[in-house]
């Protein structure tokens, strides 16, 4: 452009002035107000060199160090939002499944003789499935979310798979309650659903552990490989103890103990499973041994230690089997919440991320896999710096 003023400046310079970022009024830059009367009183603190905050590579750091380099302190992951009535649903899904697993065994092998114990499990299973979805709806707060995700069926997703588990679980089981003693082929269906409830048992019991330990709350994460059969292993003992409070026959309580006694034992073995695999990191097992959920999860192992030490001890007195029973469903329970609390103080500390991270775990343990369970490329493994 040949235009231009008394100055030299052409057309496109007067335009390109007034839109090139610099033609800020200077007293915008100002600080002014409450802002201006801040004073920081270490500023080597507030705003350290680059060689002094990170003198090392941090995956090269000793990664139990309590000071190991992170970002500032700050949490790497957000807390989960939860609140009471998921652990509570934890609880009442797992006894609902393993519930329902019993009945349909009682029917199958103990036959006629057994018929109540088995209808009395699929009251207990509908129930449970209920209260479960109750307990869902209210954590998210409005019944339409929890339809909202059986809109589609993800294999790949705990949570899809899950609210499936559920839903189905329910349905078949109130069609069990309604029809299961009615003769002919209406009698045939409700069986049929009881026994398809009774298969999607241990599923509901097990599946909100994996949902949990596909998250990225460190002692979650950490514990995926137990944590699973401890929620299924507890589940059992749970129902087992809740039946027996329940009034049965003398027959019925020789399939009940067995049954409960198998689930004690086993919640037991794969709770120090769990403790075990969250101590691969100290900072990650820290929930477990402080604050609230240290507290829970210490009073679940000893009502469950207690519960079956009272359930094998020789003697018939009524008072020693309720109270073995009330402690076994106090230490599902209290487990149930000390894993839920122990997630929520996992994610506030940076800590339990950064150092499971520099020690190959948690998400960096799929490295060398290449494909996800769907068949698509996994978007790890990232390389770790050792």
């Amino acid at each position: 452009m040949s235009d231009s003023n008394g100055n030299g400046e052409t057309l496109l310079d007067r335009l390109q002035r007034k839109r090139d970022g610099r033609n800020v009024d200077p007293a915008l830059g100002v600080l002014s107000g409450e802002g201006s009367q801040q004073r920081v009183k270490d500023p080597e603190g507030a705003y350290p060199a680059h060689g002094q905050q990170v003198t090392h590579l941090p995956s090269r750091a000793e990664p139990q160090r309590e000071d190991a380099p992170s970002y500032y302190g700050l949490p790497a992951v957000k807390e989960p939002v939860w609140i009471w009535s998921i652990p509570t649903y934890l609880y009442v899904g797992g006894v609902a499944g393993a519930a329902s697993l019993l009945g349909l065994a009682a029917d199958v092998m103990g036959g006629p003789r057994l018929a109540k114990l088995g209808r009395r499990c699929l009251w207990v299973g509908t129930a449970g499935d209920m209260i479960s979805t109750v307990l869902l709806i209210h954590d998210l707060g409005r019944p339409e979310r929890f339809l909202n995700m059986l809109r589609v069926f993800r294999p790949t997703s705990p949570m899809s798979i899950g609210s499936w588990v559920l839903a189905g679980s329910g349905g078949l089981n109130t069609l069990g309650v309604l029809l299961a003693h009615r003769p002919g082929w209406m009698g045939v269906v409700g069986r049929s659903a009881a026994a398809g409830a009774a298969v999607l048992g241990m599923p509901l019991a097990g599946y909100t552990a994996v949902l949990l330990c596909n998250t990225s709350v460190p002692i979650w994460q950490a514990t995926h490989r137990a944590l699973p059969l401890f929620f299924m292993s507890s589940a059992t003992a749970a129902a087992g103890s809740l039946l027996s409070l329940l009034p049965h026959a003398p027959h019925e309580a020789r399939v009940l103990r067995p049954y409960r006694l198998a689930g004690k034992v086993a919640e037991l073995v794969t709770g120090v499973a769990v403790a075990r695999d969250a101590a691969r990191v100290s900072e990650v097992a820290r929930p477990l041994k402080e604050g609230v959920s240290g507290a829970l999860w210490k009073t679940s192992r000893v009502c469950s230690a207690a519960g079956l030490l009272l359930d094998v001890l020789p003697g018939r007195s009524r008072w020693k089997h309720v109270a073995a029973d009330v402690l076994t469903t106090a230490g599902a329970l209290a487990a149930r919440f000390a894993i839920f609390h122990a997630g929520k103080a996992s994610a506030r500390n940076p800590q339990a991320t950064f150092q499971g991270q520099r020690q190959g775990l948690g998400a960096a343990e799929v490295k060398g896999n290449t494909l996800a369970a769907d068949g698509k490329p996994l978007k790890f493994p990232l390389p770790v710096l050792r």
